[in-house]
């Protein structure tokens, strides 16, 4: 079997496939050393759920992480809002952790290795061709793979999207930049491990964490559909000006700036799978980055799939049990980040409505935690 795509989604698909009873190997387009983009992630509670179905243990693949359970949420005031529930500590002792994106990346494909799935790197897709077999898969390099089954898991700007469907829709922008970084010293930002903050600022959104050796690990998200040119760091910097939160002395105390990259969504992808070829992860539905969910639902994806490819009479048939499986879950997901993304390019007007109803929505949630259980209580078979 073919897995496109050595991400998140490619690596646990792999996994889920090779303890279903099959022979997996993974094409990475780009070469090992290549700096994963993005800062850090968090992988919620129903995520590491589907690690378990695999028989990963989530303290290890996390380890490098810390755990984040709560968002305080509030305004570039100072004031604050709300603390809302990001997921555990659960009965079954689990906690939603946050992670450095390289640090994920490796845990999942040092695992893959281990367990024998062959995992190549520079092989960029440029073809696919169907039978009714399998498929085989076309590099740039010259090389092939033919498998009873393909996964393109080759994330947001998928090539194996476009070869199952000429047509597709491509992403779409949704007006945000995203940048961050890691300080290099602690930094006196009023915060408690465990917490993580956010902010609606004036003229930019703010989020920033304390992990356990006392560093900074933050994002912002600017307004904006892509890098305006000029001085990054002065013009972020500047954003902040006048705001009580403490943005300017922790971009201050970041050597290197991450970002900034627009940020991206799929509302709906027509054509989930064709033939023995299917997508998954960011290829089939990505979301927001507000969602906090783009990992979990890459591993649930992946976890799916395996069961849908062990239990079904044949390829097909599980591909298209995967995807009834899978849609209506990830649409909501996908929908559950657009909406929480609207009130960070708020104009003028847009944040005096955001610091009277922002408060009054956040306050209600916190009192319905079971609002969240539909998004992190979520086990899959």
């Amino acid at each position: 079997m073919v897995v496109i795509g050595g991400g998140i989604a490619g690596t646990v698909a792999a996994i889920a496939l090779q303890r279903a009873g099959f022979a997996p190997a993974v094409h990475e387009a780009h070469p090992r050393s290549a700096d994963e983009r993005g800062a850090f992630l968090t992988l919620a509670v129903n995520g590491q759920r589907a690690l378990r179905a695999l028989g990963l243990d989530p303290a290890e693949v996390l380890a490098a992480g810390y755990p984040t359970p709560t968002v305080a949420m509030g305004n570039g005031a100072g004031r604050h809002w709300a603390d809302l529930p990001l997921g555990g500590p659960t009965p079954d002792g689990l906690v939603t952790r946050t992670i450095r994106r390289a640090d994920l990346y490796a845990a999942l494909r040092d695992e893959a290795v281990r367990r024998g799935i062959p995992v190549t790197y520079g092989r960029r897709l440029t073809g696919l061709r169907h039978d009714g077999a399998g498929v085989t898969a076309e590099f740039a390099d010259g090389a092939e793979a033919r498998g009873a089954l393909l996964v393109g898991a080759d994330g947001l700007h998928s090539r194996t999207r476009t070869l199952l469907d000429p047509h597709a829709a491509p992403p779409r922008n949704l007006g945000l930049l995203n940048t961050g970084g890691f300080t290099d010293r602690p930094v006196a930002a009023g915060v408690s491990p465990g917490t993580v903050r956010m902010a609606f600022g004036r003229r930019c959104f703010f989020g920033w964490s304390a992990a356990p050796d006392g560093s900074v690990w933050w994002f912002a998200n600017p307004p904006g559909h892509s890098y305006p040119g000029g001085d990054w760091r002065a013009h972020l910097t500047d954003l902040f000006a006048g705001d009580a939160v403490p943005a300017r002395a922790i971009i201050a105390a970041t050597d290197d700036l991450l970002g900034p990259w627009p940020t991206f969504d799929l509302p709906d992808v027509a054509v989930w799978r064709r033939g023995h070829a299917v997508l998954a992860g960011d290829a089939a539905h990505a979301m927001s980055p507000s969602s906090g969910q783009g990992a979990s639902m890459a591993i649930e994806d992946a976890v799916v799939l395996g069961a849908c490819v062990r239990d079904a009479a044949g390829v097909p048939e599980a591909l298209a049990a995967y995807e009834r499986i899978r849609r209506p879950r990830v649409r909501r997901v996908v929908a559950h980040g657009r909406r929480n993304g609207t009130g960070k390019a708020a104009g003028p007007v847009g944040r005096r409505v955001n610091d009277v109803l922002m408060p009054v929505v956040l306050r209600a949630v916190a009192r319905r935690p079971q609002a969240t259980a539909w998004l992190l209580d979520h086990r899959v078979a």
